[in-house]
């Protein structure tokens, strides 16, 4: 139960303190408890914490229960997140308008301590599944980061976030050096533990929270780094590399260097209505071939727009 507490959260949302209080006395040993008296507030704390549950009461004044989960539920942040709904009502049309609306549960009024507990825990464990289930669908099993999937969702949200706010974005297509070379020569568990090692470094160099790498397959590697341009991808892109060489991981069969190194291949772009995401992962992919080219072991870059008038500074 200390395992659910430690990393769920519930959101209780009802206009009557006493309820709130009652509610969040049930519940605070299954998980932390976030309180909101009013739908406006539930809103806002759903979208600002994305709770793994919500304990939604329909009758509030301004706006209920009813139209709260129909505006989370069309957004697409909350759109998971299970609610389960508190009432007096217990009629049948009522139940199943909060179903078809999409909550999985309700209680009813006065609360049962025991049923209370007993459905916030069912409700919590199929989380914890989901979670599970996504993670293992959104993570590359060998290095542990994100995989090409996950980097597709990414790259399509950021691209729209960019765009919104003006701001550059920068693609960057990493590949280990020689690397068929390497697994000829040291055996492909030894390739295993390097794109493992490999992959860690480039985690470890995304310094800003929306920074991003991914495996994109075999010994290829994509960086997103959201409102960033060229000048500041480049100074993170030259720390990888830096720190990929720092590993000292011996490659006898390398043309470039006597250790395990990397190439990069970077765009930077203002998104437009007119630029799509996967046209700039393609240009970074040439820039990775032209560096490759000049002799690995180095970032060939490219940039496109300049900054729009109305916005010309840049994170």
């Amino acid at each position: 139960m200390n395992r659910i507490k430690q990393d769920f959260s519930i959101l209780i949302v009802d206009d009557d303190k006493t309820n709130r209080r009652i509610l969040k006395e049930l519940v605070e040993d299954e998980a932390r408890v976030l309180l909101a008296k009013n739908g406006i507030q539930a809103i806002e704390k759903a979208t600002e914490f994305l709770p793994d549950l919500i304990i939604l009461d329909v009758v509030m004044p301004d706006m209920d229960g009813f139209k709260v989960i129909e505006t989370l539920k069309n957004k697409r942040e909350t759109q998971h997140i299970p609610i389960i709904f508190i009432t007096g009502n217990t009629s049948i049309e009522a139940e199943e308008k909060g179903l078809r609306l999409g909550a999985v549960d309700y209680i009813s009024k006065p609360f049962h301590a025991g049923i209370v507990q007993a459905r916030v825990h069912t409700q919590l464990q199929s989380s914890a599944q989901r979670k599970m289930l996504d993670e293992l669908a959104h993570h590359d099993s060998l290095t542990g980061i994100p995989n090409r999937r996950h980097f597709d969702e990414v790259i399509e949200r950021e691209w729209r976030n960019c765009m919104q706010a003006q701001q550059a974005i920068t693609i960057a297509v990493v590949d280990v050096d020689y690397f068929k070379n390497f697994n000829d020569t040291y055996g492909h568990l030894a390739g295993d533990k390097t794109l493992r090692a490999v992959a860690q470094v480039l985690k470890s160099q995304m310094i800003k929270p929306r920074d991003f790498v991914a495996r994109l397959g075999g010994e290829e590697f994509v960086v997103v780094l959201p409102e960033t341009d060229s000048h500041r991808a480049e100074s993170v892109l030259h720390k990888c590399i830096n720190a990929v060489r720092e590993l000292d991981i011996s490659h006898s069969a390398s043309n470039c260097e006597s250790c395990v190194t990397i190439s990069v291949g970077c765009y930077s772009i203002f998104p437009d209505s007119n630029s799509k995401p996967l046209d700039a992962l393609e240009i970074a992919d040439k820039c990775l071939y032209l560096a490759k080219d000049s002799g690995r072991n180095r970032i060939h870059s490219q940039q496109s727009n300049q900054a729009p008038a109305a916005n010309l500074h840049l994170v």
